[in-house]
């Protein structure tokens, strides 16, 4: 991975592919490896651009508390350091909330946007009260709060046939910095409600949701409706999945990229 200096962090990113630009947010505690499934092939298309979010991965994780709006900001500046005007933006999970901020205040650099497991509702108090708890126990250790966090994220029939991926997640969540996943977890618990940002945009938007996701249940990721909005529920798949049915869901954003790449060729 490669990184840059964005507002005096060293964000680490991926970089890979030539074209219009994909970006890809991953969630909570994860990294840009969460991806490593998808890139190859979307990048014989497209050039993906794969970030590290702020005290997640190799990226610099400060101290204190962040904000989904530094998160979207951190992800502008490294579109301006490597000079990319114009992308498509999709976030999992958390990543997701990031891009919903990105959207209502960076529209301009945005071709389309997508959620991945992911919602435009804030948290509810009880969530808050979960992301204050969160934050508290992985300063104790960052190992005892991704096992414990980890088989939740997939389909109850996936934590065991599909060991390998649960094992593999719970690894980058891991190297995950403890102030990062603290600070992460207090931005998610202070983050808006964005359901208006899916509601008024022109932009097409792709809506993704798995079909035994545990963590964001289908009805809070389909918030909105319209021509420009795009559904779809991957069959199996609780909130992974890129680990979990990664065809489906590299079908699903080939087809979302396409149907924007080609109506900007043909000039609609």
């Amino acid at each position: 991975m490669e990184k840059l200096s964005v507002n005096g962090l060293n964000i680490a990113y991926e970089d890979r592919g030539e074209g219009e630009v994909i970006v890809l947010l991953h969630g909570f505690c994860g990294s840009a490896g969460y991806w490593d499934a998808l890139v190859p092939e979307l990048s014989k298309q497209y050039r993906c651009l794969v970030p590290d979010l702020r005290g997640h991965g190799s990226s610099d994780a400060p101290l204190g508390s962040y904000t989904i709006e530094q998160m979207a900001e951190d992800v502008k500046g490294l579109l301006e350091k490597l000079e990319i005007s114009s992308c498509t933006m999709l976030g999992h999970s958390m990543g997701g909330y990031v891009t919903l901020a990105f959207a209502q205040h960076y529209p301009a650099y945005l071709k389309g946007f997508g959620l991945i497991h992911s919602t435009a509702y804030a948290d509810s108090e009880e969530a808050k009260e979960k992301r204050l708890k969160a934050a508290a126990a992985v300063q104790s250790g960052i190992t005892g709060f991704i096992d414990g966090l980890v088989p939740g994220l997939f389909a109850p029939d996936h934590v065991d046939t599909m060991a390998d991926a649960v094992n593999a997640v719970r690894e980058i969540g891991y190297r995950t910095p403890p102030q990062g996943a603290a600070g992460a977890a207090l931005a998610m618990r202070e983050r808006v409600d964005r359901r208006d940002v899916l509601s008024s945009t022109m932009l097409p938007v792709l809506l993704v949701a798995g079909e035994k996701d545990q963590v964001v249940p289908i009805e809070r990721t389909f918030t909105a409706d319209g021509a420009n909005i795009t559904k779809s529920v991957l069959k199996g798949a609780g909130h992974m999945s890129m680990y979990e049915t990664p065809e489906q869901l590299l079908a699903v954003i080939s087809d979302f990229a396409r149907s924007i790449y080609e109506t900007d060729k043909a000039g609609l």
